[in-house]
């Protein structure tokens, strides 16, 4: 696995885990820019990143912070499934992968899924997915990825509700 404090060449950008701190270095902003992501409280990240971090390297956050800005400028996570299938096996699971707007060009995503395949590779992982849209594909096929099958899912009531709340 690459060093989980390593710096990006040439750039004063350092990949590295998820800490406590980086909710008021713009985290949650830049999560806002990927996906629906409320306001949460100080005492709730605080409450989720120690939940997360009870699962240790099975469910990994990786950021990259601009180190002169100070800012959370791209980030992903990796979860480990255990399995029972081929011999016990285990798959990681990409998600979340987000490149700040204003950094995009650099190759921060491409660092960011290198660094959490290469996580999920060291801890035994068979495979790695990720799902991604149409508009993604080509990014992730140049990150070695390849189109395999196809996604289904089933969103929750809950859930639902929240986006319609939303758009109506």
């Amino acid at each position: 696995m690459e060093n989980s404090n390593s710096s990006i060449e040439g750039n004063n950008l350092r990949v590295r885990k998820l800490e406590l701190s980086d909710k008021s270095k713009g985290f949650l902003e830049l999560l806002r820019q990927l996906t629906v992501c409320d306001s949460v409280s100080d005492k709730e990240f605080e409450d989720r990143f120690k939940e997360i971090s009870i699962y240790g390297d099975d469910h990994v956050i990786c950021v990259i912070e601009d180190e002169i800005s100070g800012k959370i400028i791209a980030s992903g996570s990796v979860f480990i499934e255990k399995k029972f299938i081929r011999k016990c096996g285990k798959v990681g699971h990409i998600e979340d992968v987000v490149v700040d707007a204003g950094s995009r060009g650099m190759q921060l995503g491409k660092k960011i899924v290198g660094f959490l395949a290469d996580h999920a590779r060291s801890m035994g992982c068979y495979k790695v997915i990720l799902d991604c849209s149409d508009g993604n594909k080509v990014f992730y096929e140049k990150c070695g990825f390849k189109k395999k099958e196809i996604q289904m899912l089933i969103y929750s009531f809950w859930w639902m509700n929240c986006v319609l709340m939303m758009y109506y």
